[in-house]
């Protein structure tokens, strides 16, 4: 996490370390990533960048935290719907907007793997909630069960769907389709 001293420079200088920095991990991977090349690119000295980050490892989660901000904020807040076929276009229109984001900012995709994607349970607690007071989805799973089983297949699915889109592929419809599946009874079809 960085320091409190990083949240004291002006928006537009934070901004400008994290995007440095991101461009860095994402091109070089975490592992890889020259701590020393961040902080000349950027014009700062290493004294400098210790008053902001407690060293790389450091800068990297504050990069992630940063992805994680831009990747809720381009999918937005859950907002109930008040019918199913509104419930799926909802659901629909906030994974589309994921992938647009993805789209436009790779380095954002490029950054995202197992262990760096989000967990989506804090965006998906009211949409659960919300599927079940319409009957869409299944209540004889414990609401806390289903919630970290749909937020684990999404965790997944998000990982698949970001190296597809790095790699240039098209993305086929499966993951609202696998959801559907989770969340559905045993006995309809």
């Amino acid at each position: 996490m960085p320091l409190p001293r990083f949240y004291r420079l002006p928006t537009d200088r934070r901004e400008a370390i994290l995007r440095v920095a991101r461009a860095h991990f994402a091109r070089d991977g975490a592992d890889r990533a020259s701590y020393n090349q961040i902080i000349a690119e950027l014009g700062i000295s290493k004294t400098s960048a210790y008053q902001y980050f407690d060293g790389k490892e450091d800068l990297f989660r504050g990069v992630l935290d940063d992805v994680h901000a831009r990747m809720s904020q381009a999918l937005g807040d859950w907002r109930d719907a008040g019918t199913a076929e509104q419930f799926w276009e909802r659901l629909r229109a906030a994974s589309n907007r994921l992938v647009a984001h993805g789209l436009a900012h790779p380095e954002d995709l490029a950054l995202l793997d197992a262990r760096t994607a989000q967990d989506p349970a804090p965006w998906l607690a009211p949409v659960i909630d919300n599927g079940r007071a319409l009957g869409v989805i299944r209540t004889d799973v414990d609401r806390e069960l289903m919630l970290a089983a749909t937020a684990a297949v999404l965790r997944v699915a998000d990982v698949w769907l970001a190296t597809r889109l790095r790699d240039g592929a098209t993305v086929p419809d499966v993951t609202w389709s696998l959801v559907r599946g989770l969340w559905r009874k045993p006995d309809e079809s």
